[in-house]
């Protein structure tokens, strides 16, 4: 009998560095896609409709296309907005699942690397052992993360190790797979959504909170396991 496997792309937002009261929050986006599944035609066609806007081979981050920054700096809403909506439309569509634990280092009374990386844990050990019956369903459990966070790769490395018999981690660079684009995506409509007032750049893309969450929000969150 083949081997059931299931993939998990590993995206994250926020650090282990100087509490930031403005940015408290630090997010695990984890993508899960069962190998069984073919998404080579949504691939296909995201890669079709970002190189008709003129990016071939482009891997899309989010963040910076929200704000306007790095290599979108000089490029017109309208096209930054087309560029989100093919990643968007290519998450909503896919038949994927995902999970997002996130703390508030605010929570944490000792404001150091040590208390944050011991909430952390906690947080993606309990979420990942009240999914337990979706997770233990695989053969193979397949990480993939960029290793962007030195301090996240050991925290995951050793939840899963601990909690799953058959696993393996694998180092990528964000633009090898399209669903590490999807959990980047993810990672920052998660953000987005736990905010009370939305940044300058993130008005102009969105119009307003409840626009957000109606239009890009409440369909994305319906891929949560």
């Amino acid at each position: 009998m083949k081997e059931k496997v299931l993939s998990v792309f590993i995206d994250e937002s926020g650090d282990f560095g100087q509490y930031n009261p403005a940015s408290p929050n630090y997010y695990v986006a984890m993508v899960l896609h069962n190998q069984e599944i073919d998404i080579s035609k949504n691939i296909e066609a995201l890669e079709r409709q970002v190189s008709n806007w003129g990016y071939p081979e482009h891997t899309i981050h989010t963040g910076p296309l929200i704000r306007c920054e790095s290599v979108y700096k000089n490029d017109l809403r309208e096209q930054r907005k087309a560029l989100f909506n093919a990643l968007y439309h290519f998450t909503r569509l896919l038949d994927i699942q995902y999970i997002c634990p996130v703390i508030n280092q605010g929570d944490c009374a000792e404001k150091s690397k040590l208390a944050y990386t011991d909430k952390l844990t906690k947080e993606i050990a309990n979420q990942l052992r009240a999914k337990d019956t979706y997770f233990s369903s695989f053969d193979k459990i397949i990480v993939y993360y960029d290793y962007g966070q030195v301090e996240l790769a050991q925290i995951l490395v050793s939840v899963f190790n601990t909690m799953f018999s058959k696993v393996e981690f694998r180092k990528i660079e964000t633009n090898q797979y399209k669903l590490s684009q999807a959990a980047d995506l993810i990672c920052t409509v998660e953000a987005i959504a736990k905010k009370n007032v939305l940044t300058k750049s993130e008005s102009e893309f969105f119009h307003s909170k409840n626009d957000f969450k109606k239009n890009i929000y409440k369909n994305i969150a319906k891929k949560k396991l």
